[in-house]
């Protein structure tokens, strides 16, 4: 198939049609949060909660209904999604499980202070089968080991290196306690017993670049944070992938006005292709982004396609911030129009607007400020607040 050349306007609406952030809401309620998490492979898990956790600013800006509870409840109620790592701590779909035991043997194989893990390890896997879930707070083992961030008691590293080995799955949380349970007691047997469908290291490589292309929706064959959590993959090995996936037709090029490198997308994807070559209006919407957000994971591509230069500034020394500590990008339409901080203060359960800074290029007109406002409304709703404090 030709490369078929876009405006970065028509790349813009590709990349939104995708993700579900243009035109209409195509993600309704459960089953569309599970529809997306299944579209792009996975979504990025990170504890902080400053305005809701990463994983839930990504699907409340796109799943018409969403609520904090219901994610909770498709991970330790009904069990249909999982979190684990993908790219870095992710929540993916149950039954990519299979997918992942090469991730999981490698933990196997290597863990920090192995030998005193191995020794406790099934002795602690019998607790908490007893209990039916456990955590480390249950078990006792309170000897300090040497641990990935820092020191940590013997139980602890236990629960998390059988966890990170597939012995165990989070059985639920309550606040940052996270209490774990058997993984064949939790995962249905055909799932967990399954066999891995990537024969070799390459057929894993091929099945991972084509995932992570779909996560985002077009990418190109450049480094990038977009492959982070691919284990072991090299340039050399990519552009190999690349050019396999190329001549086998699984991907389409793509050539982007004024951008060098050759862009690609899922050969499923072409009917959104056709898409914005033959349309050129779709629905507006406004939308707070999540700062790591799956079209954010290339913010070089981001940068270029959009205009639009977004670091995330949570580990910036507070001095050195050109904005703030959790900022969120303002998607209107086909444009990032700026960036907003917002506080879940959960004692007063008000929404505080910290701050708004518009781009350069938008005028803080009347139309932007109603857009605004109606998305800082649903925002507190899906943050249980009952005010909004604006400080702006």
């Amino acid at each position: 198939m030709d490369s078929i050349k876009l405006t970065k306007k028509q790349a813009r609406q590709f990349i939104l049609l995708k993700q579900g952030l243009i035109d209409d809401y195509k993600f309704v309620g459960e089953e569309g949060v599970c529809d997306y998490v299944k579209q792009v492979g996975c979504i990025q898990f990170d504890p902080v909660d400053v305005c809701g956790k990463n994983s839930e600013l990504v699907l409340q800006s796109r799943v018409a209904g969403f609520t904090k509870d219901m994610l909770y409840k498709l991970l330790y109620i009904d069990r249909r999604l999982i979190d684990y790592f993908d790219k870095n701590m992710a929540i993916f779909s149950i039954d990519d499980w299979k997918y992942f035991s090469r991730k999981r043997e490698a933990y196997k194989q290597k863990v920090r202070s192995k030998a005193q893990i191995d020794e406790a390890a099934e002795e602690i896997k019998s607790i908490v089968k007893e209990k039916g879930f456990a955590s480390s707070k249950d078990i006792g083992f309170n000897k300090q080991v040497d641990w990935y961030w820092s020191s940590a008691t013997l139980s602890r590293a236990v629960l998390e290196a059988l966890y990170f080995q597939g012995d165990l799955v989070i059985h639920h949380k309550k606040g940052t306690i996270k209490y774990y349970a058997l993984a064949n007691e939790h995962i249905p047997k055909e799932i967990f017993n399954a066999d891995d469908p990537n024969l070799t290291l390459e057929q894993y490589w091929e099945w991972y670049i084509l995932r992570r292309i779909g996560a985002v929706g077009m990418l190109w064959n450049k480094p990038s944070d977009a492959w982070l959590g691919i284990d072991g993959l090299k340039s050399a090995d990519r552009n190999k992938i690349f050019n396999k996936i190329k001549s086998e037709g699984k991907v389409i090029e793509i050539q982007v006005e004024n951008i060098p490198n050759s862009l690609y997308c899922l050969v499923e994807d072409k009917p959104l292709v056709d898409m914005v070559l033959h349309k050129d209006n779709f629905t507006e919407r406004t939308e707070f982004i999540a700062p790591l957000d799956n079209m954010l994971w290339d913010r070089n591509l981001i940068e270029k396609i959009f205009n639009f230069e977004y670091r995330w500034e949570i580990y910036t020394p507070a001095d050195k911030r050109k904005y703030g500590y959790y900022v969120l990008p303002v998607l209107s339409g086909d444009r990032f129009i700026g960036r907003i901080e917002v506080v879940n203060d959960k004692k007063s359960k008000q929404l505080i607007v910290k701050n708004l800074w518009l781009e350069e290029a938008i005028d803080n007109s009347k139309e932007i400020k109603e857009k605004i406002d109606d998305c800082i409304e649903r925002f507190a709703k899906f943050n249980n607040c009952v005010s909004i404090n604006s400080l702006i």
